[in-house]
Formats: structure tokens, sequence, C-alpha cells
């Protein structure tokens, strides 16, 4: 019986501490797993520590790794996914963080869900450790928030880390814009899918380019890409506003009529032109979101640039 070929893509960016480990934890996993083989693709994201030396020492002594190597960096690990789905060859492919805080450890789970029918199986989080109270709050409010403003149905708490299998694959790869977000063209695509609960570890090595600004920044760039009701909000608060005026207007003369001597209220008019200044502001920015990814996408520039790439 010809074994199943399963693709395990680690994205990683300076994460030196925890390139074997990675290595060690999915091996063991794969050695208890005997109708599957393992094709590691490792994608550097152009680190700025060891890892480039480390990654190379792996990828001679073992040529079952493939070690894809980025021009620069691309900021964040989208454009490293793409780059290993795009360059594996497995019947089916995972989605590891170079953090190792979702653990190789339930892909046996996920292969099994996927033997029984599913194309998509994804690692759904139950609770973030190293994470405050805040900061797990916030998170579940964004995805809360994020399953009403799409257009498609995003799972709750699912980040990459899942097992697509090739069929899927395909479609994703056919998939051309610029502003790539795995999790949100995941559920786009469709396919038979089912989510894994487990508990997210915290990190183990290394510190951290995620904080509060850059989830915020994340937040607004998936609602923008997968929600056209801030454009709505919009017309809606325009609307609105125009009412409000029509009957602020009819207000001001009835009042008028009725106390010709009653005084004029220079407050008022500082705190409505402040107002519709802001909201014209306000919507104006909310457009310009779009209008970025319209201006990212006609241009046509490459997701990512690879330097090199071992054991090809």
């Amino acid at each position: 019986m010809k074994k199943k070929l399963i693709s395990v893509i680690a994205a990683c960016y300076n994460e030196e501490e925890s390139l074997h480990e990675i290595l060690n934890r999915t091996y063991t996993v794969f050695k208890k797993l005997q109708n599957y083989s393992l094709e590691l693709i490792f994608v550097d994201n152009d680190s700025t520590d060891n890892s480039y030396k480390i990654l190379e020492k792996l990828a001679k002594n073992n040529k079952q790794i493939k070690v894809i190597f980025m021009s620069r960096n691309f900021g964040s690990p989208q454009p490293s996914f793409l780059a290993g789905l795009e360059n594996s060859n497995g019947d089916a492919a995972i989605f590891l963080h170079g953090d190792l805080q979702d653990p190789p450890e339930l892909i046996p789970k996920f292969i099994k869900k996927w033997e029984e029918g599913y194309d998509v199986v994804y690692g759904q989080r139950n609770k973030r450790k190293g994470y405050g109270a805040i900061m797990n709050l916030l998170y579940r409010g964004f995805y809360t928030l994020l399953r009403k403003l799409a257009y498609i149905n995003i799972p709750l708490n699912a980040g990459e880390f899942s097992l697509i299998n090739r069929q899927v694959i395909n479609e994703l790869l056919k998939i051309k814009e610029y502003d790539y977000y795995l999790r949100g063209l995941r559920a786009y695509v469709g396919f038979k899918q089912i989510g894994i609960n487990y508990i997210r570890e915290a990190r183990k090595h290394g510190k951290s380019t995620e904080n509060l600004f850059t989830s915020l920044y994340w937040a607004k760039t998936i609602i923008v890409n997968f929600s056209f009701k801030p454009l709505s909000w919009i017309s809606g608060l325009a609307f609105f506003i125009v009412i409000l005026s029509l009957i602020s207007i009819v207000t001001f003369l009835i009042y008028y009529f009725i106390n010709p001597n009653s005084p004029r209220g220079i407050p008022t008019l500082f705190i409505l032109i402040l107002f519709l200044g802001g909201v014209q502001l306000l919507s104006l920015s909310v457009i310009a979101e779009y209008i970025s990814k319209i201006f990212l996408e006609v241009k046509g520039r490459p997701k990512y640039i690879i330097k090199k790439i071992l054991n090809k």
C-alpha cells in the first residue's frame, strides 16, 4: 500500500531555538503514523538570528527536509505559508507556526478527520496561554464581530493551524489576490470542513512580534478583505445625518417662530461642525482602506520572492 504524503509547512522568523524542536516533535508524530510519509518544509521569512545556518545544516543532513529562504521579510506569515504551499507535493498540507504554540501532536487527529472525509480540518482555540484576560477577551470579541460582518462564514477562533487536502490546495493556489489571508480564503473555497478544539500554548522560545497594535492592524485588514459592511455603514450614517439635519431645521424654525428673541448658539454651531467634520474624516478613512486594497491589487506585485530553496 502506497503511503500518503503529508506536507508540514512551518513558517519561521527568528525561531532558532525552536527549529530542532519542530523537527523532533514532528518526526516523533510521524513515526507513529505508519501509513503516511512526511515532507517537512521550513519557510524562513528572512530571519536575523542564526536560523539560516541551522536550517542549512538540517537540510544537508536530511534530504526529506525542504527549506525555503525569502529574499526579504514579507511581514506576516501569510506569504511564507503560501510559498510553502506552492512548493509542496503532499496529498495534504498542514500549517504550523514556528513558535510551536500550535502543537504538532494534534496532527494525528487532523489526519483521522481527513480520512473520515473532511477536506479541511482546522484547529479551534479554546484558550490562548501566555495572553492576559483582556487580550483573550479582545480576540474572542474580534472573531465574533468578524463572523457578523464577513460575507462568508469564518469559524470562530480558528487560525492557520490546519490540514487541507490536495483539492483544496489547488483551489487556494488559483486565488491570485495580493493581500492573501489564509484562514479567510480557506473558508471562502468551501468544501467539507470541521474544527478540532485545543488549547494554544504560550511561546516557549524567543520574543513574539505580535502586540496590540499589530493585532489591531490585522483585525482591520481582515475586516476590509472579507466585508463590505463598513461601506454600507457610511451610507447609513449619511442617511441618518440628513434626516437628523432636516428634523433639526424644522425644530429650529418652529422654535424661532414661537420665540423670535431666543439667543443664537455659537457652541451649537461649533459642536455640529466638529461632529460633521469627524463623520466626514471617518468616512473618508474607511473608503481609503478599500482604495488602498485596490491599489495593491492592480499593481500586481508578487506576494513574496524566494531567494533560495534547499532540497527542491
